[in-house]
């Protein structure tokens, strides 16, 4: 068994241990099922580099019947020890922040995201300029999907004063969701798409690719 086949199993049963089958209207049995052809997929990741680097993320994007996945709930389910996740928008309004033009999500419940960078580069820039910066260097912003299951996945990658902008979703206004730590818990927020924050970052990655076939 290679290391990142490895990690992508220890990922899978966190996702499993935390209730994501039912969050997605599936067993665990399913859930794995729908899910373990990516394992192969991250053997194509790079390695790992740096305090802000991780070769790949474990997305779950979707229920089982194709609907989007409720990001609040998802939150709720992250940790910082015995210090749950939480959103800081009301579900209804956190609905409503999907993926930017030009960012395509995989079908099916869930996907790989890879060569993901929590942006410390970006730490005091506005997100509107390090959007332009990331997509000039090739890479995506996250989406709040996707940051969320960073935080699951690698609940150490948020930390103080290296917190990060999720980039890639937006509802049409000049908000950009960012998730950081307020009283020792995971929060997700949002801060201005001009204004700069000296402990705000922004994520990014260069893939995402979903279940071969």
């Amino acid at each position: 068994m290679t290391e990142p086949e490895t990690e992508f199993d220890r990922q899978l049963h966190v996702l499993i241990d935390l209730g994501y089958p039912a969050l997605t209207g599936q067993t665990a049995a399913e859930f794995a099922e729908a899910l373990t052809p990516l394992r192969t997929v991250a053997n194509r990741s790079p390695a790992e580099r740096g305090d802000d680097h991780i070769p790949f993320v474990l997305v779950v994007a979707r229920t089982a019947d194709g609907a989007p996945i409720d990001s609040h709930d998802a939150m709720g389910r992250t940790a910082f020890g015995v210090h749950r996740g939480f959103a800081d928008l009301e579900p209804d309004d956190l609905a409503r922040f999907r993926p930017v033009e030009g960012v395509t999500v995989p079908g099916g419940v869930g996907y790989l995201l890879l060569d993901v960078d929590t942006g410390s580069d970006y730490l005091n820039v506005t997100p509107a300029d390090a959007l332009t910066t990331v997509t000039d260097r090739g890479r995506t912003g996250l989406t709040v999907e996707e940051g969320i299951a960073l935080l699951t996945a690698r609940p150490d990658m948020l930390r103080k004063n290296k917190c990060f902008s999720l980039l890639a979703s937006r509802c049409g206004d000049k908000r950009v969701p960012a998730l950081w730590i307020s009283q020792r818990r995971p929060k997700l927020g949002w801060c201005w798409n001009g204004n700069p924050h000296t402990w705000l970052g922004s994520a990014s990655a260069t893939e995402r690719i979903g279940t071969p076939g």
